[in-house]
């Protein structure tokens, strides 16, 4: 018999285990392919100009399906959208692993990207329906938002040990247990709430013009990364990304049954969260990237000793979400967690600019993550939780899937356009002293930490920019009252505050 949204699942503890474990999986993907990329390129012979393709792959195709992906959990099942997604994801793996050759390589990270984007969504809004009540609710989101938050760091570590203990192929396998017990665990003890699933036909051209729209955008931010802001198709791809996207609003507005509906995204409190973890999350892309490359080849620590090295931010992210977030969410308004997490991170980010050439690990670093990780993990874990908060049942997997899509795009723009304003910085730092004298590796050394340099201010600015828009959008009470999304009534729902449109 199925649970009801008023009598908790008692196997729920058990569900946020192997739903932990699947959401690890996807974030893991996103970055422990980046330290295995330099091993693969030389086994299978890609050239420079497709190296990019196989994190691009991934981001275009996950990015560009997760708003499918959250309305086919929402028309199909959560559960059964769920554990299609681990095994699809699996497969993709098992043939990322086993790839001959580049195209083979290439079309598996795609195929994971498609997986993915069916499993994050799955997994999130079996959250928001298992977890109604307000202390369990912080609970969950709190452990769910220190892997969302910790598992990008987590992929570093294990990338490095693979690619240096084993080889590069084990960064793909290493999915499949994950998947098979994630999937078995999901069979056996979830158990998805009757109600709340949305019946409506699928709205194909919202999907098409979405899709296109957000692979689009992706794609210019890359193109602009390798031929340039003005090349002709980096314009033309943005223009192309505009259109589609602004036709996409104006589908949604009148189709009966809308692949997103507006009022999901055009709730005031709904909005500023999109758009201000978007926002960090393109700040903290680029401190990964950067800081990698900076421990690596100007410190040069061993891809193990890199991914050790992040350790603490992914202690200070558990810590943020589970200990500080978790605890005060339900009796702290969302932007007093929010606001003050991502400028607590900003002031890392601040101290990580004044990297050297030489610089300590222990006095400037480890400082510089640690409030990184405290800062993140406390913005991440109420975040997550307001965005499905209050939302219909029936759009639980369309709202988890914002979330999401918020995270993946500003991850794949956050990569693109900070690698550009580093790459700029790095070349007028060397036509300017090009002629000083000297060593030419420590100049080539320098140029590139004043490059990185450059490029984490500018995550600094963008983060205390995420930390205004949370403290201006969001105003809701804390999340201690009513029971969120499937416990709510239609009365509540109906009642919730929508931006004038």
């Amino acid at each position: 018999m199925p649970e009801t949204a008023l009598q908790p699942d008692p196997r729920r503890w058990k569900a946020l285990i192997f739903i932990g474990l699947a959401q690890l999986m996807v974030v893991l993907d996103a970055t422990i392919v980046n330290i295995a990329l330099p091993s693969a390129q030389r086994d299978l012979g890609i050239t420079d100009g497709n190296r990019q393709w196989v994190i691009t792959a991934y981001a275009l195709a996950f990015g560009g399906l997760l708003l499918f992906g959250g309305r086919i959990a929402d028309l199909w099942g959560r559960k059964r959208t769920f554990v299609v997604g681990l095994a699809g994801f699996a497969l993709a793996s098992a043939l990322g692993g086993a790839a001959a050759n580049t195209a083979m390589l290439l079309g598996a990270r795609a195929l994971q990207g498609v997986f993915g984007a069916l499993l994050a969504p799955a997994a999130l809004s079996l959250l928001a329906v298992m977890f109604t009540e307000a202390k369990e609710r912080a609970k969950a989101f709190g452990i769910y938002g220190a892997i969302a938050g910790g598992g990008g760091a987590i992929g570093l570590i294990l990338g490095g040990l693979l690619t240096e203990y084993l080889n590069w192929r084990w960064t793909f396998f290493v999915n499949i247990p994950f998947a098979i017990i994630a999937a078995f665990g999901a069979v056996m003890v979830i158990r998805e709430p009757a109600q709340g699933r949305n019946r409506n036909r699928l709205d194909i051209p919202g999907v098409l013009l979405v899709t296109t729209g957000l692979v689009s955008l992706v794609y210019a931010f890359t193109r602009a990364e390798s031929d340039g802001w003005s090349a002709p198709l980096t314009i033309g791809l943005f223009v192309a990304a505009a259109v589609l996207l602004a036709a996409f609003v104006v589908v949604e507005r009148v189709v009966k049954a809308p692949l997103l509906p507006l009022r999901v995204v055009l709730d005031r409190n709904r909005g500023g969260v999109y758009l201000s973890l978007g926002l960090a999350v393109i700040g903290m892309f680029g401190l990964f990237l950067f800081l990698t490359y900076y421990l690596q080849v100007v410190l040069d620590y061993s891809p193990v000793l890199t991914g050790v090295a992040f350790l603490p931010m992914v202690a200070g992210m558990i810590t943020g979400s589970t200990q500080i977030g978790a605890r005060l969410m339900t009796r702290v308004a969302p932007r007093y967690l929010m606001a003050p997490g991502f400028l607590v991170a900003s002031v890392g980010m601040l101290i990580l600019t004044q990297i050297k050439t030489d610089s300590s690990y222990p006095a400037l670093i480890l400082p510089g993550l640690v409030l990184m990780g405290l800062g993140m993990g406390t913005a991440f874990m109420p975040a997550m939780s307001l965005a499905t908060h209050g939302v219909q049942p029936r759009d639980a997997g369309v709202a988890s899937a914002m979330v999401n899509t918020s995270q993946q795009v500003g991850g794949a723009i956050g990569t693109a356009l900070l690698n550009t304003i580093a790459a700029s910085a790095t070349t007028a730092y060397l036509t300017a002293h090009a002629a000083s004298g000297g060593s030419p590796q420590a100049l080539q050394l320098q140029s590139m930490v004043h490059g990185f340099s450059t490029a984490i201010w500018w995550s600094f600015g963008i983060l205390v920019l995420a930390a205004g828009i949370a403290f201006t959008f969001i105003n809701t009470g804390h999340q201690g009252g009513a029971p969120a999304g499937a416990g709510a009534s239609e009365e509540d729902l109906n009642a919730i505050p929508v931006l004038a449109h």
